[in-house]
């Protein structure tokens, strides 16, 4: 294994391993029977590397796998722990608690993991893992933990070419995990962190979207939720706790709807598209459905919350005056006082729910206090929501006629399309058109008697349907 940027050294029994490797592959490649290889992407070109049988206990778990990168925040000292000795004891047994772990909460175990060990001890091992000479798991690090578990003395696996780099690793690991195969897929954090270290690496993003098999915009949305991820974990920081990415592993259709409507709401005012962010994060942060952030817009604080919120959440900070960009003296304007209210209510939230995570960690004056906050804004917001939802619903019957009128419209233009062609192959039934005209006859009329009875002062476009109906019954 060759030392490159990124080299996080050998694990202690590297040299041990490498003999037996070699001394197994030259085994396989004397035998006369049908010899197992799997077929890897290598720098580019496909590679077809030799399966040999390992000691499961003798292999090391990549302390660089995406596949827990988010979770490792989950304690802070043996993260620490992982990157000064990787190899060590503790570092491994921490990242076999981890790959066992459920991804949003790694204090529970995940059943994920239980069903491939139950699938492990029912039909065996059915693809195998990946190594490096030294016995270094580059794909497989999950089943090499459920197969410690059950007991099992040897694994599959595959062996990389012994010019391989801390690079090649990585990159081998990413495009097998995103083969359509059972393989367990990463998590919502931990493939938005690898897109980001793809992307950080040089690869254009283009790329990378089509290793992910998404759209290279899905990629864009991935890399902005990941940007608001982590700004809402450093704005979270209170009191030497703060929240950690994976504590929003569940939100994921939540922070996409954001994004969607962050971007449509950017196109006509970027004020309000602030607006509409900070008020539905902090809805995010609650824990609200994403039937309730939905109904959450721009005003929906001014409207709504305002006045609803306790005197100490209401506080925004003093108005920061604008900015000058340095060497041009251009000034940038100062963010408006209703964005600035926003974040700061949000901030408020973050951290309060940064304390409620963290409650063995912190006193517990400071617990009460932060539960308090979280408490107070939670009601303030469910309480918000009642009559924003009314609101919608009223403001979507409003719409609902308008909407399906434009509908008909469409539907009337691509029958004229369909009449010029079929026409012009001599397939027109006009019969059933004669049929089919009447009952829009029938239908107009109908529609001109409702307006009478819901409509006061008709505008130009009613008054014609009624003059156009009065005009066919004479």
């Amino acid at each position: 294994m060759i030392k490159n940027d990124g080299d996080i050294g050998l694990p202690p029994y590297a040299a041990k391993n490498r003999d037996v490797v070699e001394k197994r592959l030259r085994d396989v490649s004397a035998g006369t029977g049908l010899q197992e290889t799997l077929t890897i992407e290598w720098r580019t070109k496909p590679q077809v590397v030799q399966v040999i049988d390992m000691p499961v206990d003798s292999l090391y778990y990549n302390p660089g796998t995406h596949r827990i990168r988010a979770q490792r925040s989950y304690d802070p000292q043996l993260d620490r722990r992982l990157d000064e000795d990787p190899w060590g004891e503790d570092s491994q047994k921490y990242l076999q608690h981890l790959l066992q772990a459920e991804p949003s909460d790694p204090s529970k175990r995940d059943k994920d993991f239980d069903a491939l060990k139950q699938s492990l001890a029912d039909f065996k091992q059915n693809e195998p893992g990946l190594i490096t000479r030294e016995g270094i798991l580059v794909n497989g690090n999950t089943r090499a933990a459920a197969l410690r578990e059950l007991g099992v003395g040897n694994i599959r696996v595959a062996v990389l070419p012994d010019s391989c780099t801390w690079a090649d690793i990585n990159r081998v690991e990413l495009s097998l995990q995103l083969r359509h195969d059972t393989r367990r897929p990463y998590s919502y954090i931990n493939r938005l962190l690898t897109i980001d270290e793809q992307v950080e690496s040089g690869r254009p993003l283009r790329e990378v979207a089509r290793d992910f098999r998404i759209r290279e915009s899905t990629a864009e949305q991935d890399l902005w939720v990941l940007s608001c991820l982590r700004d809402m974990s450093d704005r979270s920081a209170a009191g030497g706790v703060q929240l950690r990415l994976l504590d929003f592993e569940d939100a994921q259709e939540s922070f996409r709807e954001v994004h969607r409507a962050f971007a449509k709401e950017s196109k006509a005012d970027a004020q309000k598209a602030e607006l509409l962010k900070e008020n539905r994060l902090a809805a995010i942060v609650m824990n609200f459905s994403k039937t309730d952030v939905r109904l959450i817009e721009a005003d929906f604080r001014g409207r709504y919350l305002e006045h609803r919120l306790p005197d100490e959440l209401k506080a925004a900070p003093a108005a920061s005056p604008a900015r000058l960009i340095p060497g041009i003296n251009r000034a940038v304007k100062a963010e408006a006082p209703q964005v600035a209210a926003a974040r700061a209510f949000t901030d408020a939230v973050l951290r309060a729910k940064a304390v409620v995570r963290a409650k063995e960690k912190v006193p517990s004056a400071q617990l009460d206090a932060a539960t308090s906050v979280f408490e107070a804004a939670h009601k303030a917001v469910e309480d918000a929501l009642d009559p924003a939802g009314k609101d919608a619903r009223v403001r979507k019957r409003k719409q609902a006629a308008p909407d399906r009128l434009n509908d008909a419209c469409q539907d009337i233009e691509q029958c004229i399309t369909d009449m010029v062609l079929a026409s012009a192959s001599r397939s027109l039934d006009e019969e059933a058109l004669d049929e089919a005209v009447m009952k829009l006859k029938a239908t107009l009329k109908k529609l001109a008697q409702a307006t009478t009875q819901t409509i006061e002062v008709p505008g130009e476009g009613v008054e014609w349907l009624r003059d156009a109906v009065r005009q066919g019954q004479a």
